[in-house]
């Protein structure tokens, strides 16, 4: 039985990579995609939201969140709450209805799915008979009204769905107790409107498309009032105190009915066209709230002019003689006003609106003058401006932290004080261990500094590099600015803004160190800048260097896009990040790659066309290094001109196949006797290599590339070490630079001492240049220290974060290529070991990051490893230095190219990916760092009625979470589909843009793609696991 055991096996090692490693799905970062229905608890203070995919999504208090998925995957057309429970029920596009429920298990809530339920008409009744239009749960909590296409009202007792067929309000029923002028019209079709009684439980009122509403008596089955409108019905509502209805119609007017025995009269008592009086769109919805100072508000969706508005997605606020319409990006799913809760009040009161829009969320507060808007502590739009890249950094210092902070307050200033109103559950995670970054590059030139502790992903500073440049708009533009006297009183609000005034403003790579505050970004035509922290604004020039990357070389003609235009003389910046010099690669390509050494002053940038370094304390260039192969042309089209390299690269694939087969073909022997001896080569060849699989499972042949593909001096990775490069008995300052053709390229620096930094030149001269057998593009450099730990960063040791490094051993360099891991001893980078991955099988590394996985037993111990993320959407962890596979996880659908791109790891096992436009997906690999929701919503707790109190805040507060292990996956459990909520953004362009994303630095687009979920079961729970 010992042949059967695999190599190596050690049970206590098992154990300990137990303690180690676990794979979880934490949380969803951002606002979700394609979201299609809105509900509000007022009892619970808790706000739904459900989209086409199926998803239901629940947010209470700052890190009180809850996911569920119907096991359907259909369109959330409707989301209800029942009246002081803790359920909700949700309607679906195929008709079906779905009870939800949040119970308390072990300490905390989870979100689960009770039952389902199809409404059944009578045999031989039309499908629209039962098409449910409109759903009011009744106050009683036990019965569920349905409005149908057909105009009858269904009812439904809870739990159970149980149809209560005696007690169905059909159109006939209805129609026996219209007067005879109302019943020669055609008054029924669907319901549009359901609404109870506020303050009688037996009365609901019934809207009908046509125009006709009744005010229905329960109890006596008979029509108590009616009102005929001669435009068609959109939606109704009560008044507070039940003595008056307010209608909206198709025409954009509005209307108001009194409802008291007196009156019987058919007329409203007022009407009006707020927009009028030239054709205007329909008004889908309205509320009629009352407020302790007499004046009501009127608040409505739509109702704009027809010919000159018709296109705008607005919603207008009607109060105390001001008017104001505000104007959406996005389309608006629904909106809800938040008052008074408590139905013995009086009045209303309304305090907020909350709008859900396509592609963000926006609160305003009603209560303070100019109804400013309130800052999100969660939902945050993500992709305002289409993401480009991301940088994630860990253990921020709390200097610069607060340095950040104080800088984005100043940029909050327009946002409303009043605190978060939508504050149900209690967060139970305990804070979370350490501040951490995530910042984001977006294609209109900005830099988002995102903080990333907790549950909430909460925006802290905007940083625009649009003020560097001349661009077609002036940046001190207001285009939300209109005159008081204009009409309609349009408001632009939200961040939402898909157009960019110029798509080479895009971010394409960012570095921070956290301990200097030097910042790098750079762009889509080639611009560099360097930024440092200030915290008062400033007016200066910033000093402008060009790398010319071809240095001068013949034949050679960018055909691609041009520079951006520098701004010149001194611009004004806000405090906060503020750039001093700029470097302008020339050709202006995408900038792929970008390191920056803050304690030497130097910043290290490649394109496709090669790499330089940059003296920014000097303001002067050290040197350039062009890598453009000969052949590769393809590399001056610029990212406009791919069509052709597409074709070239399919073409060259095809010929890679055809050689392969044909040199496989030559190989073999002729005749019989050749024929016998191929035979047994063939077996003893399998033979071998079942040895090897049992040895090293994941090793596979590797084919090589050609060195005429295209693109082979695409920079991909640049390093900066402080190694032994020349001889082993000197270290010094080196750059090491990997490219899409499997060459290292390593250059020795020479950096003057701090007191003379400023008087003498930085020098470089290059050492090595390695060349990879396979020539697989270089995804990642690292050098290990005599004890075969990652070097620390660049002024980690002065802060005392980290130990010195061991300058006494041989130091290793690790080169992680597409396609293996190899380490090299230097400074002879004599090859040492190497991993090879599946590259027959197209496995491929598309990102790797070193992470320190700290045990969950022992507080002390820790290791570091590599995170890898393949195109498979597969995530391993390999140890260093004796590149030993530890585990492997299914983390992101193969299809997902979107996702696997925008992958980043952190420095503590955890990571992030792009679900759709607008979410992060958060992971953790280690069983120590998890940041999870943990939170409890208890329906017999009563909440109190006070409204959110307008204070000197600058913002939300931040409640974050951590510490739960469902969804988990550990190392020894096989690959299968979890209970995870993810988008698969599939498109048949995609199959294109994976061939693209190696040439033009795995950045994808957006536009155009269809949303998948995947699922087992329907219940995602926020409760605690075992460890």
């Amino acid at each position: 039985m010992r042949r059967f055991l695999r190599t190596g096996h050690d049970p206590a090692r098992e154990r300990l990579k137990r303690d180690l490693f676990q794979f979880n799905k934490t949380v969803e970062h951002g606002f979700p995609h394609q979201p299609s229905a809105l509900g509000y608890s007022p009892s619970l203070r808790i706000l739904a939201i459900g989209t086409r995919s199926g998803a239901v999504k629940l947010y209470g208090a700052p890190g009180v969140e809850f996911m569920g998925l119907h096991r359907e995957n259909n369109a959330v057309m409707q989301i209800h709450f029942l009246p002081g429970q803790c359920e909700l029920v949700t309607l679906l596009d195929d008709n079906s209805l779905h009870l939800w429920s949040l119970k308390v298990k072990g300490g905390v809530s989870e979100l689960q799915e009770e039952e389902s339920f199809i409404l059944r008409g009578p045999p031989g009744a039309a499908p629209s008979a039962t098409q449910i239009t409109e759903i009011l749960p009744h106050s009683s909590r036990e019965l569920l009204y349905l409005g149908t296409e057909s105009g009858s009202v269904f009812v439904v007792q809870l739990p159970g769905f149980r149809t209560l067929d005696d007690r169905t309000i059909s159109s006939d029923s209805v129609l026996q107790w219209l007067p005879e002028e109302a019943r020669h019209r055609r008054v029924f079709e669907m319901v549009e409107a359901l609404q109870e009684h506020p303050r009688d439980p037996n009365q609901i009122l019934i809207g009908y498309s046509r125009g006709l509403v009744v005010v229905w008596d329960l109890q006596g089955s008979r029509v108590l009032y009616h009102f005929l409108s001669s435009q068609q019905l959109e939606n109704a509502s009560w008044q507070r105190d039940g003595s008056l209805i307010v209608t909206c119609h198709s025409d954009g007017s509005h209307c108001q009915w009194s409802v008291c025995s007196d009156s019987r009269s058919p007329e409203p008592l007022r009407s009006s066209i707020p927009y009028g009086p030239f054709p205007c769109k329909a008004i889908t919805k309205i509320f009629w709230l009352t407020t302790r100072q007499g004046l009501p508000f009127t608040i409505f969706q739509g109702g704009m002019p027809r010919a000159s508005y018709g296109d705008r997605h607005c919603i207008s606020v009607v109060h105390n003689g001001q008017q104001t319409a505000f104007d959406f990006t996005s389309r608006v799913i629904d909106f809800t006003v938040l008052s008074e809760a408590d139905p013995a009040a009086a009045f209303d009161d309304p305090y907020a609106l909350v709008v859900l829009a396509e592609e963000e969320l926006v609160v305003i507060d009603l209560q303070t003058a100019g109804w400013p808007q309130v800052q999100l502590p969660y939902l945050a739009s993500l992709h305002c401006s289409a993401i480009t890249c991301s940088h994630h950094v860990s253990n921020i210092p709390l200097k610069l932290w607060e340095r950040v902070i104080a800088a984005g307050s100043r940029q909050n200033l327009h946002f409303s004080t009043m605190e978060w109103p939508i504050d149900g559950g209690t967060s139970l995670a305990p804070p979370p261990p350490q501040r951490d970054l995530l910042l984001t590059g977006h294609e209109d030139g900005t830099v988002r500094f995102w903080d990333a502790s907790g549950v909430c992903l909460r925006l802290l500073y905007k940083l625009s590099t649009v003020k560097v440049f001349l661009t077609d708009t002036d940046p001190n533009e207001n285009l939300s600015a209109q005159g008081e006297d204009e009409w309609p009183p349009l408001r632009k609000v939200g961040s939402f803004d898909p157009y960019s005034d110029d798509p080479r403003l895009g971010i394409q790579k960012i570095f921070l160190c956290k301990y200097s505050g030097y910042l790098a970004v750079a762009g889509t035509a080639g611009q560099v800048l360097v930024l440092e922290l200030n915290d008062e604004a400033a007016e200066h020039a910033v000093e402008q260097a060009e790398a010319d990357l071809l240095q001068d070389q013949e034949g050679y003609r960018w055909k691609g896009h041009e520079r951006l235009a520098a701004r010149p003389g001194p611009v004004c910046f806000e405090a906060g990040f503020q750039p001093f010099v700029l470097v302008q690669c020339q050709p202006p390509a995408v900038v792929t790659s970008l390191a920056l050494h803050s304690e030497w002053r130097l910043v290290a940038f490649g394109t496709s066309h090669g790499f330089g370094l940059f003296d920014h304390q000097q303001r002067r260039q050290v040197f350039v290094k062009c890598t453009l192969h000969p052949s590769d042309q393809l590399a001056l089209e610029g990212p406009l001109s791919r069509v052709k390299s597409l074709k070239k690269s399919l073409r060259q694939s095809f010929r890679r196949m055809r050689r392969s087969r044909v040199s496989g073909h030559k190989r073999r022997p002729g005749g019989p006797m050749g024929e016998a001896q191929a035979q047994a080569v063939s077996t003893k060849a399998e033979r071998t290599g079942l040895q090897n699989m049992e040895l090293a499972p994941v090793q596979r042949k590797i084919e090589a590339r050609s060195a005429e593909d295209s693109f082979t001096g695409f920079v991909r990775t640049l390093y900066f070490a402080d190694t032994y490069l020349r001889d082993s008995s000197r270290h010094c300052p080196s750059l090491w630079a990997g490219t899409n053709g499997g060459t290292v390229y390593a250059f020795s620096l020479r950096v003057p001492p701090a007191e003379r930094r400023m008087d003498e030149l930085v020098r470089a001269e290059q050492a090595k240049e390695i060349q990879l057998m396979h020539r697989a593009p270089v995804v990642g450099i690292l050098v290990l220290d005599g004890h075969s730990v990652p070097l620390p960063e660049p002024l980690e040791v002065a802060h005392d974060l980290s130990k010195s490094p061991d300058m006494q051993g041989s130091h290793q360099l690790l080169v992680v290529s597409e396609e293996q891991f190899k380490v090299f001893t230097l400074p002879k980078v004599s090859a040492k070991l190497k991993l090879k991955l599946t590259a027959l099988e197209g496995s491929r590394v598309r990102r790797v990051g070193v992470a320190h996985f700290g045990s969950c037993r022992a507080e002390d111990y820790g290791e570091h490893h590599l995170a890898v993320l393949t195109n498979l959407g597969d995530i391993q962890v390999v140890s260093m230095p004796l590149l030993k596979p530890q585990v492997r996880y299914s983390c992101i659908r193969r299809e997902d190219v979107s996702g696997i791109a925008s992958c980043v790891f952190t420095r503590y096992g955890q990571g992030f990916y792009l679900i759709s436009p607008s979410e992060f997906e958060r992971f953790s690999l280690s069983t120590k760092w998890l940041v999870e929701p943990r939170c409890l919503v208890d329906s017999t707790k009563t909440k109190n009625y006070n409204r959110p109190s307008n204070g000197n805040g600058t913002g939300p507060k931040r409640t974050s979470g951590q510490v739960r292990n469902s969804r988990s996956q550990s190392d020894s459990e096989e690959k299968k589909p979890g209970p995870v909520m993810e988008h698969a953004l599939l498109n048949d362009e995609w199959v294109l843009k994976e061939i693209q994303s190696t040439l033009e630095g795995d950045r994808g687009s957006y536009s155009h793609r269809r949303s998948h979920r995947v699922a087992v079961g329907c219940s995602l729970g926020n409760g605690e696991g075992g460890s």
